[in-house]
């Protein structure tokens, strides 16, 4: 959508560029196109007040911001040549100038400026979106439940049951009733364990015993120290 809102400005543009328009044309054009720009922050406070159904419609009633800077801009060419009418009539449509071609380039101006505050207003729109799914996501990483990552491979969830804890990587011990929840204090404490006299980081590893039954072992080849963590 803002590609397309872009897309039509250029053609309003080349549009009047290639017809034959006054002097102060361009000038008052750049002058509007710029005081919109700087009036970004109050067009979506104001758009924030009105709300989106005021900004639903087309022509000048779709416009929060655009008269009031072409009157304001208009003023200062009023200052230069005081022979220029007022830029509105009461119905906030534009006067009818005697040249049609000057009242031509006002409304193509118009329009450009309500493409580039609708175009503003959309990019508000989507920056709002994109907030609200990052919150959402974060709001559903904080309800769901934490899961253990393999000490051995350390990248994948373990899958725990009542009897064996195992991992994609291969890992596969039974735990003997012990549950997530302890599982995860025993890697927690043996950690903690070690760091008091280690910085390094300990390794994690699977052995057999001579009875066949599988054990997982946290080790520190640098400190030589050695834990049964299950």
């Amino acid at each position: 959508m803002a590609g397309s809102m872009e897309s039509l400005i250029q053609q309003r543009r080349r549009l009047y560029k290639g017809s034959r328009a006054p002097s102060w044309k361009e000038t008052y054009r750049q002058r509007c196109v710029e005081r919109l720009k700087n009036s970004r922050a109050r067009l979506l406070d104001r758009y924030r007040h009105v709300g989106e159904d005021t900004a639903a419609g087309e022509g000048t009633r779709s416009s929060l911001l655009v008269q009031e800077v072409m009157e304001v801009e208009w003023q200062a060419l009023q200052s230069v040549d005081a022979k220029l009418p007022s830029l509105w009539k009461k119905d906030t449509s534009l006067h009818v100038l005697e040249d049609s071609n000057e009242l031509a380039v006002l409304e193509e101006i118009q329009k450009e400026l309500i493409l580039q505050e609708q175009l503003a207003i959309e990019e508000y729109e989507q920056s709002l979106q994109f907030d609200e799914e990052c919150l959402n996501a974060m709001l559903e990483g904080l309800d769901a439940e934490p899961k253990v990552i393999c000490p051995v491979c350390q990248r994948n969830n373990l899958t725990m049951t009542s009897h064996v804890v195992t991992c994609t990587c291969g890992l596969c011990i039974g735990t003997q009733g012990v549950t997530e929840e302890m599982l995860r204090s025993l890697l927690a404490d043996g950690v903690a364990e070690h760091s008091q006299h280690c910085q390094h980081s300990p390794e994690f590893s699977v052995t057999s015993g001579m009875d066949g039954e599988t054990n997982l072992l946290m080790s520190c080849q640098i400190c030589d120290f050695l834990a049964v963590i299950l």
